[in-house]
């Protein structure tokens, strides 16, 4: 991660709802007294802020390697059809507990190519449908070689607000923030069918630490 990253340790887009949760909490311990709504609040305020943390990550010095844009737990690698660039592709799903840190990082050095945002459902976004059917937002990087990947920021049950930074004709660096996803979600990361994944189903995944897979070297 960019080493001048503004907002370390705790992500800009939670401090309306950590300085809320705190003040709610301040003001009712205050007013009422330290009793079972006030323990309620504080801990409500502690969940609020562990859902917020940032921490900085680092960037593996590795070529031709996919990271994770996020971080969370592998539930799918299959091969599909990617439906934003209609060309066969490997699918890596990563998904977000809200337990999870919940912005995302760039996985790939590229342009952006394309950026699709497509309104929808609030499904369970561990379901395979909610790839389709749920509120998302795609980003298709072209790599210096021309390689393509696609990687999907998809809402949640809980999940209510999809954010990115980015736009088309932005570039990307590896680990370079470019979105946020509020309360438990889901990332989908497309990839050429000559790539191999380095990950598999159930495994945990730290965004920019782990490496998703490995891309064939161009000629």
């Amino acid at each position: 991660m960019n080493s001048n990253y503004p907002h370390p340790i705790l992500a800009r887009e939670g401090w309306p709802f950590i300085i809320g949760s705190f003040v709610l909490a301040a003001v009712w311990s205050s007013l009422v007294g330290f009793g079972f709504v006030a323990a309620l609040l504080w801990v409500l305020f502690l969940i609020i802020t562990q859902f917020f943390r940032d921490p900085p990550r680092t960037v593996p010095s590795v070529p031709d390697v996919v990271l994770s844009p996020a971080d969370g737990q592998v539930v799918k690698v299959e091969q599909v059809m990617n439906p934003y660039t209609h060309e066969e592709a490997i699918l890596i799903s990563v998904f977000m507990s809200i337990f999870n840190v919940h912005c995302q990082r760039s996985p790939v050095d590229g342009v952006i190519e394309d950026v699709q945002y497509y309104p929808g459902k609030f499904l369970n976004a561990d379901l395979d449908k909610a790839s389709t059917e749920n509120e998302r937002n795609a980003i298709v990087a072209r790599l210096k070689d021309g390689t393509r990947v696609t990687f999907v920021q998809v809402a949640g049950l809980v999940a209510r607000r999809i954010l990115c930074y980015v736009q088309k004709g932005d570039e990307l660096k590896k680990g370079e923030r470019y979105g946020f996803i509020r309360f438990g979600s889901r990332l989908d990361v497309y990839l050429p069918l000559d790539a191999t994944p380095c990950v598999t189903i159930g495994e945990k995944v730290l965004g920019t630490e782990t490496v998703l897979a490995k891309l064939a070297p161009k000629a």
